[in-house]
């Protein structure tokens, strides 16, 4: 796996790039977009962007050089400069909507926690995919030390529950996710980072300041950070 902390301490000082409003967590964007898509984005690559909200991925995949496609449910609230495609991810082929085998890079920020099926909705990335092409998804963290306590304490998922977004609905835990989502939907992971890398964002800062030292007494790939972040590719 790639250093994050040394490719991030090198990128964040560039100056912050004018995006449009996207409401996923702060800072989310800049790290996919620096960490991760600035070593595979890039002109002459065609990537689709899944879940695209008003466009802040997909003018970002823009400006990297990609020829974009933005897709999402609604486009009422849709603002980048780039061709956008209104399709429900439920639907069983939604690829073949967009067009198979046509993508060298495929984004999907803060997406598959909204949809019935993220096996089905793996499956779909999989068939966009052109031959040694990558996805990029987010997602929330439900592996971190704080989402555990939450549960062990009061049996409630972290950020969905009562009072999170109500279109959260598929939480996807990482072991899951890498030993029985992937084969099935024949896809493999080739990178995986948590979000923030070394501590929470959407925790109060004492209670963050504990439980980042409280992950050093156990185990796991995901303790820390309140979102992953999964590059995949074919399996094959």
């Amino acid at each position: 796996m790639i250093n994050a902390h040394a490719l991030i301490s090198s990128e964040l000082g560039r100056s912050e790039r004018t995006m449009l409003h996207t409401d996923t967590n702060s800072g989310l964007h800049d790290f996919v977009g620096e960490l991760v898509l600035a070593r595979y984005a890039g002109p002459g690559v065609r990537a689709a962007d899944l879940g695209a909200g008003p466009g802040a991925m997909a003018a970002r995949l823009q400006s990297l050089g990609c020829e974009v496609v933005a897709v999402d449910r609604d486009s009422k609230n849709f603002e980048a400069q780039v061709a956008h495609l209104s399709l429900d991810f439920d639907q069983a082929d939604f690829a073949s909507r967009i067009g198979t085998a046509s993508f060298g890079l495929v984004t999907a920020i803060e997406v598959i926690e909204h949809v019935e099926s993220p096996i089905g909705f793996l499956r779909n990335i999989g068939e966009l995919l052109l031959p040694g092409g990558v996805a990029v998804l987010t997602t929330p963290n439900v592996d971190s030390l704080p989402a555990r306590s939450k549960f062990l304490l009061k049996g409630k998922i972290r950020t969905m529950d009562e009072r999170s977004e109500p279109t959260h609905i598929s939480p996807v835990f990482f072991d899951l996710f890498r030993r029985q989502y992937l084969p099935r939907a024949e896809l493999r992971l080739r990178e995986h980072f948590v979000f923030p890398p070394n501590g929470y964002q959407l925790t109060r800062k004492p209670i963050a300041w504990a439980m980042r030292f409280a992950s050093l007494a156990f185990s796991g790939d995901a303790l820390l950070g309140d979102n992953h972040v999964f590059v995949v590719e074919a399996a094959s």
